[in-house]
């Protein structure tokens, strides 16, 4: 156990000291992160809005989800990631605590898609700045370690706040708005006087900076991206549906199979990463891609706990190839002067298939039945995989600069 430890620990050695800092703040900010988990029931039960209407707001909060995330990665090019960040943090906290003070439809909805936008702006910001901190070998690593603060934390904010929203609903505002503001406050006193900048070794090379939305390969990256984002977020409807009407699972077990999900990335995604972080990234993505469609493809073959488990534990490891592997790619894809716009639209591929992957997939399931949904994700996953393998072979060859680098 001791030598699995300390083999544990020497991944983490020779990362930036400020990819740990911006990652601290990210695991402060999201060990608050609770409202939305419980915002259906807060807004049903407290507020007593029907079903439908609930959906609605859920739903004005995601497309504020989208303005946030690509507006986040342009204005991180225009002002700097260290002013978006504070500002999206304490922008953040402030709404809220707004959101306590409004109980019409109408005001809900315009500060559920404002807080949205502003919350959501943090992202690209972050991990353009996780980008901009680590040299273009370490960039995987770094997501790695900014995903495994996220996870700590969402792992930590929903559990506490059960427990909260059992005494009363309007502690889970409080909590999430005071987290947010530490954590700006946090990031204020750690950067301002130490600016976020780039190691010595980046390239600063002056040049044009195109527009991503003209880079082909990486939209069309950013397309597979989307589609798997669809298949992925499944897990936060139609395969928790799967599990307790067709094979009869509980709360708590499907509960511990997310705890699964979460303690492998933990434990397991920054030694994965260490390991594969100087091989040629597409090829893995790829590999990545087509073990999370597994992972819901293999769905229906049998219904033990222990079976559905290990497929848990497919998806799990596909999960932990593509998503650091993949933001580290971009990162070294883009050029410092644009490298916030790609983060952006990255960061919003994914807000637009949660948007629209738990509809898409919900429709499906009620009108097709879970067997077709799942056996389509499996088709659509060798359609990933064949996409991305030929992406790797007509790839400039300076789109695989990170791995050239590390070697």
């Amino acid at each position: 156990m001791k030598t699995l430890f300390y083999k544990y620990i020497s991944v983490y050695r020779g990362m930036p000291k400020q990819a740990w800092l911006l990652s601290l703040v990210v695991l402060i900010n999201r060990c608050g992160s609770m409202v939305l988990f419980f915002m259906t029931l807060y807004l049903t039960q407290q507020l007593h809005f029907s079903i439908a209407d609930a959906g609605k707001l859920i739903s004005i909060y995601g497309l504020g989800t989208l303005i946030g995330t690509y507006g986040g990665g342009l204005l991180s090019d225009r002002y700097g990631t260290y002013k978006i960040q504070v500002y999206s943090l304490l922008g953040a906290g402030i709404g809220y605590f707004v959101m306590l003070m409004v109980h019409s439809f109408t005001g809900l909805a315009v500060v559920l898609f404002i807080s949205a936008a502003i919350t959501d702006a943090f992202r690209p910001a972050n991990i353009s700045a996780i980008a901009q901190v680590c040299p273009p070998e370490k960039r995987a690593r770094g997501f790695a370690l900014n995903r495994l603060a996220i996870n700590l934390g969402v792992t930590i904010g929903p559990v506490l706040g059960g427990f909260l929203a059992t005494h009363d609903y309007r502690l889970l505002f409080w909590v999430d708005g005071l987290t947010s503001l530490a954590a700006g406050v946090m990031f204020w006193r750690l950067f301002h006087r130490a600016p976020i900048k780039a190691p010595d070794n980046i390239d600063r090379t002056k040049g044009s900076a195109p527009s991503p939305w003209r880079d082909t390969p990486f939209m069309f990256l950013m397309f597979i991206m989307f589609i798997l984002g669809i298949a992925f977020f499944q897990i936060f409807n139609t395969w928790s549906l799967y599990l307790k009407n067709f094979l009869g699972f509980t709360e708590n077990r499907i509960g511990i199979l997310l705890a699964l999900n979460a303690v492998m990335i933990v434990f397991m995604e920054m030694p994965l990463i260490h390991k594969v972080e100087r091989w040629n990234p597409l090829p893995v993505i790829a590999a990545g891609s087509l073990l999370i469609m597994l992972g819901f493809a293999i769905l229906p073959l049998y219904g033990s706990y222990l079976y559905i488990a290990f497929t848990v534990v497919v998806f799990t490891i596909g999960e932990m190839l593509v998503f650091p592997l993949t933001g580290g790619y971009i990162a070294n894809l883009a050029q410092d002067a644009n490298r916030g716009k790609y983060m952006g639209i990255y960061t919003l591929s994914f807000s637009l298939s949660f948007v629209i992957g738990p509809a898409a997939g919900a429709w499906v399931y009620e009108h097709w039945g879970p067997t077709i949904l799942w056996s389509g994700i499996g088709v659509i996953g060798v359609a990933i995989f064949a996409g991305i393998m030929l992406l790797n072979h007509t790839a400039k060859p300076a789109a695989a600069a990170g791995a050239e680098m590390a070697g």
